[in-house]
């Protein structure tokens, strides 16, 4: 019972350790993008629509379907348009300067308008008795395992025996968190993030560190959609039915002060106290709603101790949210 529910809480955990990475680096640019729930969101349908094209192309036959077709079309459409809605957001905010929150608040209730939108669309094609779409086909490529991880017993379960988008998680978080901490490209970024006016002044190119940054921040939080319906959904896609995980990716960069190697423990952490929920179903419904609200819980405390504390490398960074205007410099 506590391996699997350790391999659960990783599952539930990857979706979040994505869109908080991506997160994490546009918010070092500075841009606080409260779109990431609906641009995961689209990332999860344009990943679907690909499969979806693509499995009707080879007549909907496992053995006519090529294993590296079936997983580089989801996966390229979900970064593109992942990526796009991190372009129209870009944009708005860094362009046009409209008001982060707001244009944030926008993405997110546009993405969710369009998934659900083509994902209706989808279903009606199929002519489903049940309001979802079952790609099962492409979803067991994406869930291949290490043959060998069934030998080592519980070591094997714990770490090997996740689908490749789980490691991919890994590695791009910790990419992210030596790019930011040890090259010229992340001291500028954190420059940019910081005082942009100063990186201005340094010769940085401020708007173009912020199209970049927020573009791969959206493609990064695009395959965490992606995850969530091919390897913990099995491959079905049902509108509405992805929850609140946008959220509790935005979340999840408070509660890893921003460090993408921090995010990695924390969402393993956050996919546990989801899990938890399942384990608390004799004590009625109204405890399983308690146990929802952890991750929240424990986000608020570690903001206020982290507060209390003021130390620098514990806190946002310094012009996050705020639009920049050169005329002001």
């Amino acid at each position: 019972m506590i391996v699997q529910f350790i391999c659960r809480a990783i599952l539930l955990g990857v979706p979040l350790l994505y869109g908080s990475t991506g997160e994490i680096v546009t918010e070092k640019s500075g841009h606080l993008n409260l779109g990431i729930p609906g641009i995961m969101y689209v990332g999860a349908i344009s990943g679907v629509i690909g499969s979806f094209l693509y499995e009707n192309a080879c007549g909907n036959s496992l053995d006519s379907m090529n294993g590296v077709l079936a997983v580089l079309i989801p996966l390229l459409c979900a970064v593109l348009g992942s990526t796009l809605m991190g372009l129209i957001y870009s944009f708005l905010t860094a362009t046009l300067r409209a008001n982060q929150n707001v244009t944030g608040l926008a993405i997110t209730t546009f993405g969710i308008g369009l998934g659900n939108f083509f994902g209706g669309s989808l279903i009606k094609l199929t002519d489903s008795e049940m309001p979802s779409i079952a790609l099962t086909k492409t979803s067991s490529f994406f869930s291949v395992k290490l043959p060998f991880a069934d030998d080592l017993g519980a070591f094997g379960e714990i770490f090997l025996s996740h689908d490749f988008l789980t490691y991919l998680a890994i590695i791009i978080a910790l990419v992210v968190a030596f790019v930011l901490n040890r090259t010229r490209v992340g001291l500028n970024l954190r420059a940019v993030g910081e005082n942009p006016a100063t990186a201005d002044a340094a010769g940085i190119n401020v708007i173009k560190y912020k199209y970049v940054a927020t573009c791969l921040g959206s493609a990064i939080a695009g395959l965490g959609g992606l995850q969530y319906v091919m390897s913990y959904a099995n491959g079905v896609w049902s509108n509405n039915a992805f929850g609140d995980r946008g959220w509790m990716a935005i979340a999840l960069v408070i509660f890893a002060l921003w460090k993408p190697s921090t995010a990695i423990v924390g969402s393993f952490i956050f996919g546990a106290l989801c899990n938890a929920n399942n384990y608390v179903q004799g004590l009625g419904a109204e405890t399983q709603e308690l146990f929802k609200m952890l991750p929240y819980v424990v986000t608020i405390i570690v903001l206020v101790i982290t507060s209390m504390r003021k130390k620098r490398e514990h806190q946002p960074p310094a012009s996050l949210g705020l639009s920049y205007f050169r005329e002001e410099r």
